[in-house]
């Protein structure tokens, strides 16, 4: 074969390789962005002015697809009733543009689908809403979406996220609840958080005895002046914990006591604080209510202990209750949480929650105490009375000063019929219509599942769907749910 015909094999060849490529390429893309079958995967679907939310769209099905989901992104004007009453699963993701509009290329799905009723109660569904609170209808189509989807039957996965002008932490809390929805999977962050090192100063085991898993009162100091509000969430760079160093320990014969300085502590957390940080991977980070002021001098959390299925400690609760040292260094960064902000007003304030969502009632009730605004209402489930009442000393407290008006409580293992929040709140149901008659605000803080539904059911069937709309466009019904 002569030089010329072997360089047109050559040239041959690398024509059929790039083709090969390019194809390969093509089919990846068109498979990451192809439509399934119903009840086959995740609907992204974006409504957008500017591409932003297309791009987030993007990086959204990425991220589902990473943790093994199904998902497609699809233009808001592509879809109408009939696809959308055939999803199992779809999230949103809506610009708001000039005074309050959907993007142009959704008007047609807002006339068409929007303006009608459509069977959706089939779909569980989640909403980023972007938009500038320097315009006075902030993220008014992603509300008006919202209401909609409600209004015909979808369920809501979590709690609709605002995003004012990009802000990266409201898009960390996005990531947070994409990887609560692919199965607690931990989702790389888009943009890594910026944390300080705190100090863990004190960690305190709240309910030993407890049929439930246990909890812990977490006090943090902060390296520096810090400034936050009740409502707002701390961001936790968690810590992979120390195997390794248990390992060699073992291998050595056991974790001895070490002293350094007049401090005596097993060896496993010295060389926790000494060896990890050097090595730290970048975890997903996790959030946490805040559980106290800046008045306080000490930021608190209350966290569960989880465990999985084959009984290790969850990623950052493992790391806060077990892993970190006292005297340690806690990642964290504090997320400004408007939409969960105190009134401003001394309006009547009715507080409702279970669980570890005792941690934002009572940053609520110190910052109320502050104020000297004292018609506040608390109900608040747990397991036990003898093993669970959290607080129960400072919650007393308050109600002898006055700051506390009232204190209902329901225990649920307590007695021969679980009772739980919600049912205590449709018990009151007269008092609570009276106090939103006198303009009180309702805030809800802890579990999604079961005890924020149940609020939402009762507070539906003692206000009326339109009633409790009303009162969540007027920031007077307010959740930070998880």
């Amino acid at each position: 074969m002569d030089a010329v015909s072997q360089r047109y094999l050559w040239a041959l060849a690398i024509l059929a390789t790039y083709a090969l490529f390019c194809t390969l390429i093509f089919r990846r893309h068109a498979a990451r962005h192809r439509p399934v079958g119903a009840g086959e995967g995740i609907l992204v679907a974006y409504a957008t002015q500017t591409g932003f939310a297309e791009t987030l769209a993007r990086h959204t099905v990425t991220g589902l697809m990473a943790a093994g989901q199904k998902a497609w992104a699809e233009a808001i004007d592509r879809i109408d009733a009939a696809r959308l009453s055939g999803v199992g699963q779809a999230l949103f993701i809506v610009s708001t543009t000039g005074e309050g509009d959907a993007p142009d290329h959704a008007a047609g799905f807002v006339r068409k689908v929007m303006g009608g009723a459509a069977g959706l109660s089939g779909l569980r569904y989640g909403l980023l809403a972007l938009g500038d609170r320097e315009y006075a209808k902030f993220c008014a189509f992603g509300h008006d979406l919202d209401g909609w989807l409600r209004r015909q039957g979808a369920e809501p996965l979590f709690d609709l996220v605002e995003v004012d002008n990009g802000d990266a932490g409201a898009l960390r809390h996005w990531q947070h609840h994409l990887g609560q929805m692919a199965g607690h999977v931990h989702l790389p962050d888009w943009q890594a958080p910026d944390y300080q090192d705190w100090v863990l100063a004190s960690r305190r085991h709240l309910n030993p005895g407890s049929p439930g898993a246990p909890v812990f009162h977490l006090r943090l100091t902060p390296p520096g002046e810090a400034d936050w509000q009740a409502g707002d969430i701390a961001e936790i760079g968690p810590c992979n914990p120390p195997a390794a160093v248990a390992e060699g320990l073992a291998a050595l014969g056991g974790d001895r006591p070490e002293t350094r300085g007049d401090v005596t502590r097993p060896l496993s957390h010295w060389l926790a604080e000494t060896a990890l940080p050097e090595g730290r991977e970048p975890l997903p980070h996790r959030e946490y209510s805040i559980a106290s002021l800046p008045a306080d001098r000490t930021l608190d959390l209350v966290v569960r202990q989880m465990s999985g299925p084959d009984g290790r400690l969850g990623l950052g609760s493992g790391w806060l209750t077990e892993h970190a040292a006292l005297g340690g260094a806690i990642r964290l960064r504090l997320r400004r949480n408007a939409g969960f902000h105190p009134p401003v007003d001394d309006r009547p304030l009715i507080l409702i929650g279970n669980g570890t969502g005792i941690a934002g009632l009572r940053a609520h009730l110190k910052a109320r105490a502050a104020a000297g605004h004292t018609r506040n209402w608390l109900l608040f489930g747990e397991r036990t009375a003898a093993h669970d009442s959290l607080f129960d000393d400072e919650l007393e407290a308050w109600q002898a000063s006055g700051i506390l008006t009232r204190l209902d409580r329901a225990f649920s293992r307590d007695g021969e019929v679980q009772l739980y929040v919600q049912h205590l709140l449709a018990a009151a149901g007269d008092e609570v219509a009276e106090w939103v008659e006198e303009g009180a605000a309702i805030y809800v803080c802890g579990s999604l599942e079961g005890m924020a539904a149940g609020v939402h059911a009762v507070l539906t069937e003692l206000l009326g769907t339109e009633g409790l709309e009303a009162l969540a466009a007027d920031r007077r019904y307010c959740r930070d749910v998880y």
